[in-house]
């Protein structure tokens, strides 16, 4: 369940960086039509994963009520973070991609 939560988070992160004013906001600067795409791509992507990652832990029945509560947690927790403090939901997004394939591996 961590795998996915780390998943989420990230795959949320990314498509709040896909938006301009985010993106000027946390990193400085306007996003570029093509990094915007990336960003979105990459974001709907990591979303994917952490489906793939919730249901192949428990199965299908119990994987997506599991997905829905790391869902609704990752995008909670970003929300509150974004206004108060951005660079640490920044970090956070960092640190579990970098943290995400070392959880793939324990599970």
């Amino acid at each position: 369940m961590l795998l996915a939560l780390l998943l989420c988070y990230g795959g949320f992160t990314a498509l709040c960086l896909s938006m301009d004013r985010h993106h000027a906001d946390l990193l400085g600067r306007k996003p570029s039509a093509k990094r915007r795409r990336h960003m979105k791509l990459g974001g709907w992507l990591l979303l994917a994963l952490s489906l793939w990652a919730a249901v192949s832990a428990t199965g299908w029945g119990l994987g997506l009520v599991e997905w829905f509560a790391v869902l609704m947690f990752s995008a909670l927790l970003l929300v509150l973070l974004l206004p108060y403090r951005p660079r640490l939901a920044m970090s956070l997004a960092v640190l579990g991609l970098i943290a995400s394939p070392v959880c793939a591996v324990l599970s």
